[in-house]
């Protein structure tokens, strides 16, 4: 005699028939759906991170740059405003150093003692 098998406990070969038919894969479109939505926002938080990384890298190279000539502006400004320099920059207008020392002016009025 042969048991009839309870239908819970079918063969398990036969069970996948189950997930194949229609109805069932209709039930599974929005859990579908939901994965194609994670998987679209993961690829593009990938390309997003990348872009930043690009924009980044580019904003250091810029800052590096304005650095190297800040201290290039700031030496030549040093250089500049030392007295030596000073002469010889403003010899062709003509003017010169003092060589005595400056007379104080002062008015005759205020001085009422």
């Amino acid at each position: 005699m042969q048991e009839q098998q309870n239908p819970k406990e079918r063969d398990p070969r036969l069970d996948w028939k189950r997930w194949l038919n229609y109805q069932s894969i209709v039930k599974q479109v929005p859990f579908f759906l939901f994965l194609a939505l994670l998987a679209v926002l993961y690829i593009y938080n990938g390309h997003y991170a990348n872009k930043t990384i690009r924009n980044i890298n580019r904003t250091e190279k810029e800052v590096k740059e304005l650095q190297y000539e800040y201290t290039a502006i700031k030496g030549e400004l040093i250089s500049r405003s030392k007295q030596s320099e000073l002469i010889k920059a403003v010899e062709p207008l003509g003017l010169k150093e003092l060589i005595e020392s400056p007379v104080v002016l002062s008015d005759s009025s205020s001085i009422k003692k």
